[in-house]
């Protein structure tokens, strides 16, 4: 069966205070473990980016809890398809760091087909590079 993803973009809710986002990663990381989910989760202290993969039918769950949640709003589904191999095999949800510059970058990058480019003379950096070069410094 093929992977899926999904990538959104949304806005913490103001009071969305270190100890429920802290929370709230814990209950996704094993909700997603034991879906079969993997996937990043990056915060900027005001908006969220996050990219998770695994089964369509345990992806379509967890994102069903994600648009129920009440830490955030204005999610906007950035994109949904097939995927190769995962991106992040090991981290059933892992929550990163980001400044909002990173995270905006990503957001408004090109994210059709889940590709990556960097590299590519004279092509602009894809949504996945730049998710790709915020998480790099984290994979050690």
């Amino acid at each position: 069966m093929a992977n899926r993803a999904i990538a959104y973009a949304s806005e913490a809710l103001p009071d969305l205070d270190p100890q429920r986002l802290a929370a709230m990663v814990e209950d996704a990381a094993r909700f997603n473990r034991d879906a079969g989910i993997t996937g990043v989760l990056l915060f900027d202290g005001q908006r969220f980016l996050q990219y998770i993969e695994g089964p369509e039918d345990a992806l379509g769950v967890a994102y069903a809890r994600i648009l129920g949640a009440s830490s955030h709003r204005e999610i906007v589904e950035l994109a949904r398809g097939r995927v190769g191999r995962r991106m992040f095999p090991y981290w059933s949800m892992r929550l990163l760091p980001a400044d909002a510059r990173e995270l905006s970058q990503a957001a408004y990058a090109d994210w059709r087909g889940f590709v990556r480019r960097a590299g590519r003379e004279g092509s602009p950096w894809a949504a996945m590079d730049h998710l790709t070069a915020v998480v790099q410094p984290h994979l050690v």
